[in-house]
């Protein structure tokens, strides 16, 4: 019942489970970050914070691999940083060549719609990656303003393999090419720069292990050219970058109260993709994932992707015949308090997304997860070898 003005809520003390978080995110949080969101606040115009955003930036940079200035946080979850880089760059009567193998490329083109775009699509199947001559076909057929494409696609399990020749045709073709990189920046090898993306966008709750709130976005001068030089402003104040640009640029002027915790928490999270060395990290989410992916081979279930164009972040698992995922979710849930999710959209029902990112990309949390994968599944009906997937696990992490 509601209550009236005379009474007081009686709402109880937080408590909220302690989970380990083994799905399509968020990622447990390191308790380095935990404590740096408990500093003390200051003006988000202090010069104090000035610094914070400084260091942020020029980390940001480090984690992406550019040396684009135009590299800042949105205030928001990876879907503000993500509306900003297609709010801004497609302006009304542009063109955006978008792919239509998983949930995330239809999330795109709902944004470009939205920002006035007329949206066209390149064809590939849920679970497979873009091939070359695929998307080159459709840039001759179209001549977009601008190509998106999905590098880590968290609804299928699917790496796009090929990107620095996604990224040459479409600039044969003049299009600007943004990148969605929110599972992959911080956990696979992404290098904005040497592969040519013009925008990429992340999530902080992935591969970073950051509460969300302050997502990374970057932009080459070429793309910040165009946001620049619109004719018609974005329909998103907030999300404008030319009016964040005098925030986060040299001016530092007032646009917004920058959620200033979440600025703490994402530069804590990059010191220690920096203390780790972005190379070293790739490899670990590598040497981990393919323990995980060991397992649950070993317990005899199948890959969603096949070996060439797996996702080490995020392991899309096949369901056994006769197994209901929900149910499945939910008994890992309650039985274990440990987090993984079912399939979304086309693969709602087929898989299970099991995540493998940043600081749960552990040794202990891979056995655990297979471990109790193993466990449900048998106790559930599903055809699977007790034990085998354990020792899968841990002969793969004794051999690196």
């Amino acid at each position: 019942m509601p209550t009236t003005d005379n009474e007081t809520p009686d709402v109880s003390e937080l408590t909220p489970p302690s989970r380990t978080l083994m799905g399509p995110g968020p990622s447990n949080t390191n308790p380095r970050v935990l404590r740096a969101m408990s500093t003390p606040l200051v003006g988000h115009l202090d010069p104090s914070f000035v610094e914070i955003m400084n260091d942020v930036q020029e980390l940001l940079r480090y984690t992406f691999r550019t040396d684009n200035e135009w590299t800042i946080p949105v205030s928001g979850t990876g879907s503000a940083a993500m509306e900003a880089a297609i709010g801004n760059l497609v302006e009304p009567g542009d063109t955006m060549l978008v792919p239509t193998n998983g949930y995330f490329g239809d999330r795109m083109a709902s944004m470009a719609r939205r920002a006035g775009g007329t949206v066209v699509e390149v064809d590939a199947p849920w679970g497979e990656p873009l091939e070359t001559p695929t998307v080159e076909d459709a840039l001759e057929t179209h001549d977009p303003d601008v190509f998106g494409f999905v590098h880590a696609e968290t609804s299928t399990g699917v790496l796009q393999p090929n990107v620095p020749e996604l990224t040459a045709v479409a600039h044969e073709h003049d299009a600007l090419v943004i990148a969605d990189t929110v599972t992959s920046l911080g956990g696979v090898e992404l290098r904005v720069d040497e592969w040519d993306i013009d925008v990429a966008y992340a999530g902080p709750q992935k591969c970073l292990s950051c509460p969300p709130g302050a997502s990374p976005l970057t932009l080459s001068d070429e793309a910040m050219e165009k946001v620049l030089s619109r004719e018609q402003a974005p329909r998103s104040w907030y999300l404008d970058l030319s009016l964040l640009e005098g925030y986060w640029g040299d001016e530092r002027a007032y646009h917004h109260t920058a959620p200033i915790t979440n600025v703490y928490a994402l530069r804590e999270a990059l010191r220690l993709v920096a203390e780790e060395g972005i190379e070293s990290r790739w490899d670990r989410h590598e040497r981990i994932a393919g323990a995980l992916k060991a397992g649950v081979e070993g317990m005899g279930l199948e890959m969603n992707a096949p070996e060439e164009y797996w996702l080490p972040s995020l392991n899309a698992v096949q369901v056994p015949d006769g197994i209901d995922d929900s149910e499945v979710c939910e008994t890992l849930l309650e039985r274990y308090d440990l987090e993984i999710a079912g399939g979304l959209g086309d693969l709602s029902g087929e898989i299970f997304r099991i995540g493998c990112m940043g600081h749960s990309a552990r040794a202990e949390n891979v056995i655990f997860v297979v471990t109790a994968l193993d466990d449900v599944l048998e106790s559930l009906g599903a055809d699977v070898d007790p034990g085998k997937g354990v020792t899968a696990t841990r002969r793969s992490l004794a051999t690196e």
